[in-house]
């Protein structure tokens, strides 16, 4: 079994049952989700003029090869009603793999480490509640010290339930 570390996202529709819809999706397909992130509501990075997204980190366990977690993502991300329209535009929901283990891939359709998480708040806050230690394989730092080195300040704060 190897260790996934895995961002959700999305900011169309009920952001929040999207992300647990997916989180229940990836139960059903050799993906144990170990410890999950709480829920923090980021400002848009790439394009602005869209609404606040709803971001968690989630650690994993699967036995699915680098490709077949990405096909599992994106078969997911389909399901619940993903449409690729705009890059970096509006979502139902977005799933990334972040680590996977101690794997190093760069192929033209998948590449892990994911190549911007250690740009993005949005990634690294919920990650490194999870997974502050955790190693990445390529720049040999934690995600701790990554998130106290990452340039972008966009705003991340945690997601609280309206009427909670």
């Amino acid at each position: 079994m190897k260790k996934a570390y895995l961002s959700l996202g999305s900011n169309l529709g009920d952001r929040e049952n999207n992300l647990t819809r997916a989180m229940e999706e990836l139960e059903e397909r050799e993906v144990k989700i170990l410890q999950r992130s709480a829920i923090y509501e980021t400002e848009p990075v790439e394009i602005r003029e869209q609404g606040w997204f709803l971001n968690c980190a989630l650690e994993a366990q699967t036995e699915l090869m680098p490709r077949q977690l990405m096909n599992v993502l994106l078969d997911i991300e389909r399901e619940l009603g993903r449409r690729r329209r705009i890059k970096y535009g509006p979502r139902v929901i977005d799933l990334d793999i972040l680590l996977l283990g101690s794997s190093i891939v760069k192929t033209p359709e998948l590449v892990i480490p994911h190549p911007r998480m250690t740009e993005r708040r949005f990634v690294l806050v919920p990650l490194a509640e999870v997974a502050a230690q955790a190693q990445h394989p390529v720049l040999h730092r934690t995600i701790a010290e990554l998130l106290a080195e990452c340039p972008d300040q966009s705003e991340v704060r945690r997601w609280v339930q309206p009427g909670a």
